[in-house]
């Protein structure tokens, strides 16, 4: 599980730094999560390969989010794409994108297949044979939603002598492989830690943004490896960050100490930050362990949580 940060800025981007834009890596399967103005540019920049994207997740609908949408799937069809899109989108987003392509006379070569976002709970939206993704509701001037993504646990690592050495069939490997235990020939029971080793641990994103603080929101994303919150603020601005719905990098911090995230990775900085060292320090006081969102970085799940562990 690798995470590429596309934007890292909030409503106003820089000459460094490109509005949100995430796209998080699952065994090759790639889910692009917002999609700011520049996203084209920035996965370009990136060498991430558009036709692998199938899935897309917009958190809500004020433009610094979804305004490089538009743009990407017009190019998707200038691309001769014909595979469907998944979207995932609060739900009066089909009606203005419905809209948008009427006004440009925009036909689409490919189906989108709209999943609207809805409720005040969370909901898991998206599953495969790797993967489940939930939904949840944040705290913003609008309808906003996280999204939490949770590895499945992997099937267990056969020992390839063991499994030699007592001839076991290519049906019961499989069957050993989900946690069976194994009969022999003679009679012996022989238990599954002794023909497989652990797997490695199933790995979880979640990604919020934006919202005020809520205490709510921890028990949600509870235990996540990575945890992406947004960061408009320093505690100095925090009526501000109040007033429009935002977090300063103290509310961000709070958040991923009371969940016992693993890391704590803070973006979605107001432009009036040239340098955010300030806000990756103020979160540091309260959990060490945070990162700032850097344009066309990516980061290794994996190997993050080793480094807590």
């Amino acid at each position: 599980m690798k995470l590429t940060i596309l934007g890292s800025s909030s409503a106003l981007p820089t000459s460094e730094r490109y509005p949100s834009a995430h796209v998080l890596n699952v065994h090759e399967h790639l889910f692009l999560i917002d999609c700011g103005e520049g996203t084209q540019m920035q996965l370009r920049k990136c060498r991430i390969r558009f036709g692998k994207i199938n899935n897309i997740f917009i958190s809500h609908l004020h433009g610094d989010h979804v305004f490089g949408l538009y743009g990407l799937l017009s190019t998707f069809n200038l691309m001769g794409r014909t595979v469907p899109l998944s979207l995932f989108a609060p739900a009066s987003y089909m009606a203005k994108l419905s809209s948008h392509l009427h006004d440009f006379d925009i036909n689409l070569n490919f189906q989108i297949d709209f999943h609207p976002l809805a409720g005040k709970e969370p909901v898991q939206i998206f599953e495969n044979k790797h993967m489940t993704v939930t939904s949840f509701p944040l705290k913003h001037r609008i309808e906003a939603f996280g999204f939490l993504f949770r590895e499945k646990p992997a099937e267990r690592n056969i020992i390839r002598e063991r499994i030699e050495e007592l001839g076991i069939s290519v049906a019961q490997i499989r069957a050993i492989k989900k946690g069976s235990d194994f009969v022999a020939a003679d009679g012996r029971l022989i238990k599954n830690s002794d023909l497989t080793l652990d797997p490695e641990p199933p790995l979880s994103y979640a990604y919020c943004s934006d919202t005020a603080y809520f205490r709510g929101l921890a028990g949600v994303v509870r235990n996540v490896d990575l945890l992406y919150h947004e960061a408009t603020f320093a505690t100095n601005m925090k009526e501000l960050a109040r007033q429009t719905g935002h977090s300063t990098a103290a509310d961000a911090a709070k958040t991923a100490r009371a969940a016992s995230a693993g890391t704590l990775i803070i973006g979605h900085f107001s432009a009036r930050y040239r340098d955010i060292d300030p806000l990756v320090e103020e979160a540091r006081t309260i959990f060490p362990s945070t990162i700032p969102a850097l344009d066309g970085f990516t980061y290794d799940i994996a190997e993050l949580a080793r480094r807590i562990k």
